[in-house]
């Protein structure tokens, strides 16, 4: 191998055995000389190459935390015994560190809640790195709010990094995150023949087994950063993570203090009228919980049903119907009215002087 790098570092493993036997009087099976020459880099495989670019092995992160690369595997982890599962993972780049948990499908909902996880584990990391799926990048087109404000649309995942300060990097390619998708590899092996041995039927009975198995991948994989200082940032006293890890979209507020969002319809129990037709922002969290967000504080609202939102709009229109009644017959003074008299008065004046 010493001599294929300094003399035959581009040739294929054919020609560079080929040479080895006639120049230097080395003889080695060509298949042979192949794998020791994948193992060192040295050639890759057609079958890795994009547009005849050889991919180099990227340098580790220095430090814990510095970088995480994340991504979802959807596969046959319990091999027929049970439901067809995605496993979200994280994988710190400087140590190799994992992270990982089941859920039944690559959702916005599993990558928060996995997110959420992890944070609450080891810290925030300082810069998150997946590929470019919906869930992390949108593909739509930037709002008229949007294009005003000179922002740029986001998903629910991206809002929440922003208000964690992670640093989103996207990759272009499955290369580009090659620690994962090593990681999913190994676990495909490993991992599925673990739960093999353990009878694992269930989501629940998967992720109860993570939990026993991930600290003995640590003990027999993961590496010491060149730095030993960690870059997860501790959670913030003051930040609650229930509300960071929701979605969250604008609405607009109806004339009868409503607001329609998932189906569920929501009534602001203390409304002012400079609240009709205000733009405010709608949090779901994890479990489920909602509030409103506007004018700078939450307002105070509850969940109604349809016959109740039913019969507050038929108020509504009963309201309605009163006054055009009454506009309808429009209010006359009487004769001693100060209105009559005064115009009397004034027409008096005018015809006096007329005559004059």
């Amino acid at each position: 191998m010493n001599l294929v790098e300094e003399h035959y570092a581009d040739f294929g493993p054919t020609l560079a055995a080929e040479k080895l036997a006639e120049r230097d009087q080395v003889t080695v099976n060509r298949e042979t000389l192949r794998q020791w020459m994948i193992e060192k880099r040295v050639w890759v495989p057609r079958k890795d190459r994009e547009s005849g670019k050889l991919y180099s092995w990227r340098t580790r992160k220095e430090c814990k935390g510095e970088m995480v690369q994340s991504d979802g595997s959807v596969h046959d982890w319990l091999e027929g015994r049970g439901p067809r599962l995605v496993l979200m993972a994280y994988i710190d780049d400087a140590t190799g560190d994992p992270f990982a948990r089941f859920y039944p499908q690559e959702t916005t909902h599993a990558a928060l809640d996995s997110l959420r996880r992890y944070v609450e584990i080891y810290g925030i990391p300082q810069s998150l790195y997946f590929d470019r799926n919906s869930i992390y990048k949108t593909t739509r087109q930037a709002s008229v709010e949007e294009q005003l404000q000179g922002q740029s649309p986001k998903t629910q995942f991206e809002m929440v990094l922003d208000i964690l300060k992670v640093d989103a990097i996207f990759a272009f390619s499955p290369q580009a995150k090659g620690r994962i998708e090593r990681l999913f590899k190994t676990f495909q092996d490993r991992l599925i023949k673990e739960m093999r041995l353990a009878r694992i039927r269930t989501l629940q009975e998967a992720n109860a087994f993570l939990q026993e198995y991930l600290p003995k991948y640590r003990a027999a994989f993961v590496i010491p950063a060149r730095n030993p200082k960690d870059l997860h940032r501790p959670i913030p006293a003051d930040l609650d993570l229930d509300w960071v890890f929701a979605f969250r979209e604008q609405r607009v507020i109806a004339n009868d203090f409503t607001i329609a969002w998932n189906n569920r319809t929501f009534l602001i129990t203390h409304p002012s009228a400079a609240l009709k037709n205000q733009r405010i922002t709608v949090l779901e969290n994890l479990q489920g919980q909602v509030r409103i967000w506007g004018h700078n504080r939450f307002l105070q609202c509850r969940e109604i049903t349809r016959d109740t939102l039913r019969q507050i709009r038929q108020r509504a229109a009963a309201r309605r119907a009163s006054r055009k009644r009454v506009r309808s017959h429009p209010w006359k003074p009487p004769l001693d009215h100060p209105w009559r008299r005064q115009n009397k008065a004034i027409l008096a004046e005018l015809y006096a002087g007329s005559r004059t």
